[in-house]
């Protein structure tokens, strides 16, 4: 047996090592731009001071993005960001694509549509069928049907400048579809297919549009429809119509589609699998998620993150929290990380079974914070609710705290909760310094939160605080787009 010498060592620990590098400079820049106070100061000097060009790539600036698309960033100090970058290297399609997203999700369409047009000079490559669908998407959920096709126009003549076919027509779909507007995709559908082929996608948009919607019986519908226009079922038809009965608790009704599957020779992929172990559950039939958990090997597909996850809330569901904690261990064992999914799941298990306490939530809350995991906005809003809810607004104060050393400003509902109990226990200057991270960070505060501030501020007499907070949100809203920000300026 060879005997691994030191240099043995070192080669094997520097990725890991590298890995952990990366990991911490991700979170050092987005703590940077998150805690940059805006709009009261330019950014671009501290991201020349903070950041040298030579240390960004294109890699870890799509990472830097994708963590300030996850913490809730305002869009501008992202595309200060994205700006700066390219005096380092020119942009990949996933960081212009994030960016362009965190723009348009926060409503900047004056911003989006800019930057979208700029990049059509400098770097057309990067307009994509995904960069299309991020805007039409955002389009879609905040304005009008007129608006949408207006949008989709503007994009074909002006930004993309080509004659469009079906998978742009595809894209147009999926932005209604995603909204749940299915009278307004059944109407472009039937108004612009003579123009573009349907394909088979096209028809999986829509019906996954029916399914996304709650209506089994419109999905069903339009499924025969779609066998009828001569268009063959795949695998991703058949994942959408099984995923409908799963949620409708129609379990019998997917697992006859499952063995149609099988019968007319359509392979089935891991994700049916998945959504089936998820439906078991939700039919609380332990027995079946089990058995269609040990199919996964043996139908040629590795276990993956979102499998055990299924499996783990199908036992929950089932009130099996102690099977779901040893799935979970061997979940570790196998070396698959838990994620933000799985920590979820385990929290909600606990919270509804007598059997675990408060403390046994606050131990997996730990647990996940030493795995340095940042949960999702759900996830936050959940634990502290549970946490003020059981007097220990100092866990609270520790969770607000732990997401803004990731980056992350937590979601205004978290910071209602906080501040409801902070300022029931007279810690009126802890709520105060929460609302103002949360405006220095480039988000406003709720009403309801500036109301509790007056109240318990007034008691002290430090009502100039909460002026202060008000004339940088004041500030802060000249910076924001408007209620009735237009989308097509």
């Amino acid at each position: 047996m060879l005997k691994k010498t030191s240099s043995d060592s070192y080669r094997l620990l520097t990725p890991v090592l590298s890995s952990r590098n990366r990991t911490a400079e991700i979170e050092r820049i987005t703590k940077l731009i998150n805690d940059h106070p805006f709009p009261n100061n330019p950014i671009q000097p501290i991201l020349t001071k903070h950041i040298p060009l030579s240390s960004l790539s294109p890699p870890l600036v799509s990472q830097v993005l994708g963590r300030l698309f996850a913490a809730h960033s305002n869009g501008l100090k992202a595309l200060e960001f994205f700006n700066y970058s390219l005096k380092s290297s020119p942009p990949t399609p996933d960081s212009f694509e994030k960016t362009l997203h965190i723009l348009s999700r926060m409503r900047y369409f004056d911003q989006a549509w800019s930057f979208i047009s700029e990049t059509r000079n400098t770097y057309p490559n990067l307009l994509t069928l995904k960069s299309m669908s991020i805007l039409l998407c955002k389009v879609a959920r905040f304005g009008s049907y007129e608006e949408t096709l207006t949008a989709f126009a503007r994009l074909e003549k002006e930004i993309f400048k080509k004659k469009f076919g079906v998978d742009e027509f595809n894209v147009l779909l999926r932005a209604f579809c995603t909204e749940r507007e299915m009278k307004e995709a059944r109407s472009v559908f039937e108004k612009l297919h003579y123009r573009f082929n349907p394909d088979v996608k096209t028809m999986n948009i829509l019906l996954l549009g029916f399914k996304e919607a709650g209506d089994v019986t419109a999905t069903e519908l339009f499924y025969h429809e779609m066998v009828k226009r001569g268009f063959r079922p795949n695998s991703v038809t058949y994942g959408i119509r099984i995923d409908g009965f799963c949620k409708k608790r129609n379990f019998g009704e997917a697992l006859r589609l499952f063995e149609e599957m099988d019968r007319g020779e359509i392979e089935p992929t891991l994700q049916i699998l998945t959504t089936l172990i998820h439906g078991a559950g939700v039919a609380r039939n332990k027995i079946k998620a089990r058995q269609l958990f040990d199919e996964i090997p043996e139908r040629g597909f590795a276990y993956d993150c979102g499998a055990y996850n299924a499996f783990m809330s199908a036992l929950m569901r089932c009130r099996d929290v102690s099977g779901a904690m040893l799935v979970m261990k061997e979940m570790e064992e196998k070396g698959i990380e838990p994620d933000s999914v799985t920590f979820h799941s385990m929290f909600i298990g606990m919270m509804k079974c007598k059997e675990f306490g408060f403390d046994a939530v606050c131990e997996l809350y730990y647990k996940m914070k030493g795995r340095c995991l940042v949960p999702k906005t759900p996830t936050v809003v959940m634990l502290m609710k549970l946490f003020c809810l059981n007097g220990e607004v100092n866990l609270g104060l520790d969770l607000w705290k732990y997401m803004l050393e990731k980056g992350y400003c937590p979601h205004g509902h978290a910071l209602e909760l906080l501040t409801t109990a902070l300022c029931a226990r007279r810690r009126a200057n802890d709520a105060f310094e929460c609302s103002r991270q949360t405006v220095e960070r480039g988000r406003c505060v709720s009403e309801p939160v500036l109301r509790m501030l007056e109240t318990s501020l007034s008691s002290t007499d430090e009502l100039e605080k909460l002026e202060e907070l008000k004339r940088k949100m004041q500030k802060l809203h000249s910076y924001l787009p408007p209620p009735g920000t237009q989308l097509l300026s």
